[in-house]
């Protein structure tokens, strides 16, 4: 357990599904060939699991990389903190106003 967490931060974990599992499933070596099978086999798990949201959760919020959490490989994540950031974002940069083309030419 973390430093400053306390026991009821955990407790979707022993409700688990993973837990009774092989933890190297659910930590592919690469991402080809046979790590996606076996990535596949980790999320099966994931997906009958009743805290697979609270685990997908706790892996974006404290920013697991590795591994499959919550039902999600790593790039899955990837693209969810994406998402999720450019929700949060402010609406940025102004849109650059838009040259008229001279007479007679053409906008490109």
């Amino acid at each position: 357990m973390e430093a400053g967490q306390d026991a009821d931060t955990w407790e979707w974990l022993r409700h688990a599904a993973c837990t009774g599992s092989d933890p190297e499933l659910f930590f592919p070596v690469g991402d080809s060939g046979p790590a996606v099978e076996q990535a596949e086999r980790a999320k099966k798990v994931c997906h009958g699991c009743p805290v697979e949201s609270q685990c997908l959760e706790w892996a974006l919020a404290t920013g697991h990389t590795s591994g499959v959490w919550g039902g999600t490989d790593e790039e899955e994540r990837r693209r969810l903190r994406r998402r999720a950031d450019r929700r949060r974002a402010p609406d940025g940069p102004p849109a650059r106003p838009r040259r008229s083309a001279a007479p007679g030419r053409r906008r490109p």
